[in-house]
């Protein structure tokens, strides 16, 4: 099969193919004559296995070590659960922390009177602790990080993107 082929057997995109053959997860696929990627029905079970497991939220490091065990005939089921358990507290810390972050934003929501006066409670409570003259002169101007480009250029976001950002929020505010 040609990488589109392949792509569309697996459900994932032909630039998600090639981003896997970058990091690891997939071997670099044979080539034709002419340079073409060529793959088979195990590429193609690879490929459906690391969409299943990413539709799961598994990280890339956590489908690299379900892979790993999928391919080792010696591996016991308990080691297969064990990554499993691993990530399903990890994504249950992540919805308390969402739930926190829920709940503090509706608070915030609540008492913003959304009306057409300029004073608004959820700015005064993001800025509680700053002088008013130290506010921001004008709106940023964000700089695009790798993260979100590769996010906007491969098309895919979903629970792995969330849960990255979230760690990220949550290391950076709660000081971890």
């Amino acid at each position: 099969m040609n990488i589109g082929e392949a792509a569309a057997a697996a459900g994932v995109s032909a630039k998600m193919i090639r981003h896997y053959e970058q990091i690891g997860l997939l071997p670099e696929a044979e080539r034709s004559e002419a340079g073409y990627r060529l793959y088979g029905d195990r590429e193609v079970s690879v490929l459906r296995f690391v969409r299943q497991s990413r539709h799961l939220g598994f990280s890339v490091a956590q489908i690299a070590e379900l892979m790993g065990l999928w391919s080792d005939s010696q591996r016991t089921s308990r080691e297969v659960k064990a990554v499993a358990q691993r990530h399903l507290a990890d994504l249950e810390e992540k919805r308390r922390e969402i739930e926190q972050m829920m709940d503090g934003l509706s608070v915030l929501v609540t008492a913003c009177h959304g009306n057409e006066q300029p004073h608004c409670a959820i700015l005064d409570k993001l800025s509680r602790g700053t002088l008013t003259q130290h506010q921001p002169r004008q709106k940023p101007q964000l700089k695009r990080s790798r993260a979100l480009t590769e996010v906007a250029s491969t098309g895919t976001s979903g629970p792995i993107d969330l849960m990255a950002w979230m760690r990220g929020v949550h290391v950076h505010h709660h000081g971890r």
